[in-house]
């Protein structure tokens, strides 16, 4: 049976809810149209797009939350939407990083097989899921994303030995820094990769790109620099979007009216922490996001065991 249909009869639904969750903040007997429920949705994607691009988390992690607890809109459509705009956050900030130099397009390449597999094959599983067990592991992840936000990281590396998988596949590399370039070397792939296929697995799974999976995984267990972990991420999280969008646009979870004005929005502020991010001091940018995503993965997991998400 074909999922129920996103558009006319259910964007009303929509509306209803954000006007019941609005109430205490209109006018009385004021009603948000089509077009203001689109405004706020690109104003809050734009901040999603703004600092999942400087973090390298992507703006998935606040799409998400912020489509179902702050509109009400069921968490498979806003999956749908989120996986939009998680491709158009690496369309946007990707194309600056590699002009600029700082992401490693060879790294990222290899990586995309195994994150490519986990996604289809995490949006497939998603399918046999209860909501409320998305939600929980949806609101797990978000604690861990605002952890790793907040642990503090250098691009400065000690001298490493070197891998011979990434010899063979000439991924050892360079980027730009304040002295002009530094060359760094890339370690323990096979680690890398296999967290790669779990980050991959979670993008079909929560329509989000799996930012803080893919930073661990190339900042911690293969050692690049935290910037180019963070922009050849922003490079890799459209791909790994794209296998798992196909299957979400299958089953009808993908509502145009829903997915444009989030794309819109996040494609903006992304290009906006693109420009910002090579001189940035984000630090206290960091802990502020670190808050708002830590209290949003707790309210998804509260909700997910308290059953506020129904099939």
């Amino acid at each position: 049976m074909s999922p129920p249909s996103f558009s006319k009869r259910k964007t009303q639904s929509e509306l209803k809810k954000v006007n019941r969750k609005a109430g205490g903040h209109l006018k009385r007997g004021a009603k948000l149209n089509i077009y203001e429920l689109s405004a706020l949705l690109f104003i809050g994607s734009l901040l999603a797009g703004f600092l999942g691009s400087l973090t390298g988390l992507g703006g998935g992690v606040v799409v998400v939350p912020l489509l179902t607890l702050a509109f009400g809109v069921d968490i498979r459509y806003a999956i749908g939407a989120s996986l939009v705009s998680v491709i158009a956050t690496s369309s946007g900030a990707a194309a600056a990083y590699v002009r600029e130099g700082f992401s490693n397009i060879r790294v990222g390449m290899f990586l995309e097989i195994a994150t490519t597999v986990g996604a289809i094959s995490g949006a497939v599983l998603a399918a046999h899921l209860k909501l409320s067990w998305i939600a929980v592991t949806f609101g797990l992840v978000l604690l861990y994303s605002a952890y790793e936000s907040m642990q503090s990281r250098t691009d400065i590396r000690g001298p490493s030995e070197p891998d011979r998988i990434a010899a063979r596949l000439r991924l050892d590399s360079s980027f730009p820094g304040s002295l002009g370039m530094r060359s760094y070397r890339v370690t323990n792939v096979p680690a890398g990769f296999s967290l790669m296929f779990t980050a991959g697995i979670l993008s079909g799974v929560l329509g989000i790109g799996s930012g803080a999976v893919k930073v661990l995984a190339m900042d911690r267990a293969m050692k690049l620099p935290f910037k180019v972990s963070t922009t050849t991420s922003n490079f890799m999280i459209g791909v790994t979007a794209a296998a798992s969008a196909g299957v979400y646009l299958n089953r009808g979870y993908i509502d145009p009216g829903l997915a444009m004005p989030v794309m819109l929005g996040v494609l903006g502020g992304s290009l906006m922490g693109a420009r910002l991010l090579a001189g940035a001091k984000v630090k206290a940018l960091r802990v502020v996001f670190s808050i708002v995503v830590a209290a949003l993965g707790v309210e998804m997991i509260f909700n997910g065991i308290v059953g506020k998400f129904v099939q």
